[in-house]
């Protein structure tokens, strides 16, 4: 089965065109830690010019923090807001898939319940759309749950430890910066049978070359 590449997209000024073309999905940011109207409408057209499948990126409503902070609140309130980035999403475009960004894709796959809340607000509005996530986790047993297709997400560009987790941002090794070392660590995953898309986040500093490089490597 094929492994295809998703990236992070419309979350910063001067984003290069470049990550659509490689670019099987594009999770677009929508509004919580970065995005407004007029980025998701370049995501559409460069998507639509790419043959890129769109799809929500909600997260905490955090621009400050990037939507990479926890953020403690009720429930209710934190599906209100990831119903509301989904509304400006839909405004703009249909979704094929959505992905919960930064602090918030972590936090729903440690609990159940948060996942189910998070992800019926998504359905609400997206409809019954696939649901990007780590494997084995709180998202994948809520989006089922749901009747939400679910793909098993990876990593290219995020160094991992000898489990599999993720090594946490801030810490050595947390980025994977240089496009060789992010196709092998593709192929790898790729090759593992444990995944079905394979993330690059489009606001590194690398971001269009390990693009270019794992998307050549899952096309191999």
């Amino acid at each position: 089965m094929s492994v295809l590449l998703d990236i992070d997209l419309g979350e910063i000024e001067g984003e290069p065109e470049a990550l659509y073309a490689c670019a099987h999905l594009a999770n677009v940011a929508c509004g919580g830690h970065a995005g407004d109207r007029a980025s998701i409408e370049r995501a559409r057209e460069l998507a639509v010019a790419h043959g890129t499948r769109l799809g929500a990126h909600p997260s905490y409503p955090d621009r400050a923090g990037f939507g990479r902070r926890a953020m403690t609140m009720p429930v209710e309130t934190l599906a209100a807001s990831v119903r509301a980035q989904c509304e400006l999403f839909a405004s703009v475009s249909a979704a094929g898939h959505v992905k919960m960004h930064g602090a918030l894709y972590h936090a729903i796959d440690r609990d159940e319940s948060l996942a189910l809340a998070v992800l019926t607000a998504c359905r609400d509005v997206l409809g019954t759309i696939d649901v990007l996530g780590p494997p084995d986790g709180a998202t994948a047993i809520a989006a089922r749950a749901l009747g939400m297709p679910f793909l098993r997400e990876g990593f290219a560009d995020r160094g991992m430890r000898a489990d599999g987790s993720l090594i946490p941002r801030g810490e050595p090794g947390a980025l994977v910066e240089d496009a060789l070392v992010a196709a092998r660590q593709a192929e790898t995953l790729a090759r593992s049978g444990r995944f079905d898309v394979l993330c690059v986040h489009g606001d590194g500093a690398n971001a269009a070359r390990i693009a270019r490089a794992v998307r050549d490597t899952l096309d191999r």
